[in-house]
């Protein structure tokens, strides 16, 4: 046998999620031989009332059947066209149709033409959170990424695989990131010695912050990456799961500026999670080299063709069948819109979060000295706060309280503190160790019993919370 050496690596943290998800089996064993229900309040995993295959297998086969009968194919012997991209390799952008329609639908709603040919297929968006760094990263020079303070943990485990990468994180308030600061970071980085070539943000459902950005300072940080120079790399997964009127909704950053934004579409939220299809679209121009400047979408392409050649055509194909409505008489007709489509799914997201947000004021209300919430007009979760020391003093959301949860209580919640960067940790030692992350999207349940489940698992997270700080329930 050889004996192989491992090259020099340098060890990862491991997620807080990750830890939780391995840890959960063996606290659950606990918690039932307890008599505990084990409440779902960590996971954010779309709800299997919106992912439920069937309605969609049934509909699929059904537009697939009208491609068929488009294409005049009576000859039970002869390969339909539809059938034969949908199991051949591809061209890395994958099938033309996909993008195409998807170009003309999504564009609509956010009043853009988009170049379908700009359009890199991905797996999911993080697939494209890959992507972009990995663009960035084949230099070999020291890169910097700016993001926020907390931020989404798969980006920051992505960054962490490279060594010549470094994270500075900005501090948000309840409208976002602070701009001034973000502007201190980028300079500070450079300063450094560092090439920083974007800032990552989820700004629609803030994955941990549990808020959107208002648009007023969405314009604010606009100004400041056109200034600076830097792109803004927006992570949508979240843009249809919006609780706010049509008339109040801001706009995402690709709307605002796509010349200056790559924006990361992923059809896992609303209903399409298992075949993990994404898109990555820009229209930035890059400098590459005395003066010369590329579409970025090309090189984006070019990266890749060399980690995925060859996207699954059979999943994009039937994520196009969901950009078209059916008739009911074997006709289908392109969606004008994807906010019906995604509607059907919200109304589940829409109760659960009614229930979190009246549960959690109902009984914790009154005690707002002690406790503090985001009120979520996007996306699945909201951030609970412990604002005051309790009767024993504060309250640490460290692991040995999260363990402490399932075992006494049979709530599965996620401490926000690692979902800070580690130079906001160094700036603020108890950054996020005050506060858990809270999901409303996800139960083992439907229907009735789904809002039966949801009230009953907040209603026990208060009977904890209110434990913590010593109140009497």
């Amino acid at each position: 046998m050889a004996n192989l050496v491992a090259p020099k690596v340098q060890k990862q943290a491991v997620s807080v999620t990750r830890k939780m998800a391995a840890s959960l089996p063996g606290l659950r064993e606990i918690a039932n031989e307890r008599g505990l229900k084990v409440h779902h309040l960590g996971a954010g995993y779309p709800h299997p009332e919106v992912t439920d295959p069937r309605g969609f297998l049934q509909h699929q086969e059904s537009y697939f059947a009208h491609l068929r009968e488009e294409e005049g194919v009576n000859d039970p012997d002869v390969l339909p066209e539809y059938l034969r991209e949908s199991y051949s390799y591809t061209d890395t952008l994958g099938p033309v149709s996909v993008r195409e329609t998807f170009a003309r639908v999504y564009g609509k709603d956010w009043g853009r033409t988009l170049d379908p040919n700009k359009l890199i297929p991905t797996v999911g968006a993080s697939g494209g959170i890959s992507l972009i760094c990995s663009m960035f990263e084949r230099s070999g020079e020291q890169v910097a990424y700016i993001t926020d303070a907390p931020t989404y943990a798969g980006f920051t485990a992505r960054a962490a695989l490279c060594q010549h990468a470094s994270i500075f994180s900005v501090d948000m308030d309840g409208e976002g990131p602070k701009p001034e600061l973000m502007r201190k970071q980028i300079r500070a980085a450079r300063e450094q010695g560092y090439f920083v070539p974007f800032y990552y943000t989820v700004p629609d459902g803030h994955n941990p912050g549990g808020f959107s950005f208002t648009q007023k300072r969405r314009e604010e940080i606009m100004a400041v990456v056109k200034e600076e120079g830097i792109l803004i790399v927006e992570d949508a997964p979240y843009l249809y799961i919006n609780f706010a009127d049509a008339d109040k909704r801001p706009k995402p950053f690709f709307s605002m500026a796509p010349d200056q934004v790559v924006h990361l579409f992923t059809g896992s939220k609303i209903g399409f999670p298992g075949p993990r299809v994404g898109f990555l679209y820009s229209e930035a121009e890059l400098e590459i080299s005395q003066g010369q400047s590329v579409p970025l979408s090309e090189l984006a392409l070019v990266e890749s063709s060399s980690e995925l050649l060859f996207h699954n055509p059979g999943a994009l194909m039937g994520f196009e069948a969901l950009l078209h409505e059916s008739d009911g008489q074997g006709g289908f007709t392109e969606l004008q819109s994807m906010w019906p489509l995604a509607e059907s799914k919200l109304m589940v997201y829409r109760e659960n979060r009614e229930i979190l947000l009246e549960v959690l004021e109902q009984e914790l209300g009154q005690h707002r000295e002690y406790f503090g919430w985001t009120l979520p007009d996007g996306g699945f979760f909201t951030v609970f706060s412990f604002l005051a020391d309790g009767v024993n003093g504060p309250v640490l959301t460290d692991d040995a309280m999260i363990e402490q949860m399932v075992m006494e209580h049979g709530l599965v919640v996620i401490p926000m503190y690692d979902f800070y960067p580690k130079d906001a940790r160094q700036r603020d030692t108890g950054a996020g160790m005050n506060q858990l992350r809270l999901s409303f999207c996800f139960s083992e349940s439907a229907g009735q019993a789904r809002r039966d489940d949801m009230r009953e698992a907040i209603h026990a997270f208060c009977i904890a919370a209110k434990a913590l700080v010593g109140i009497a329930d």
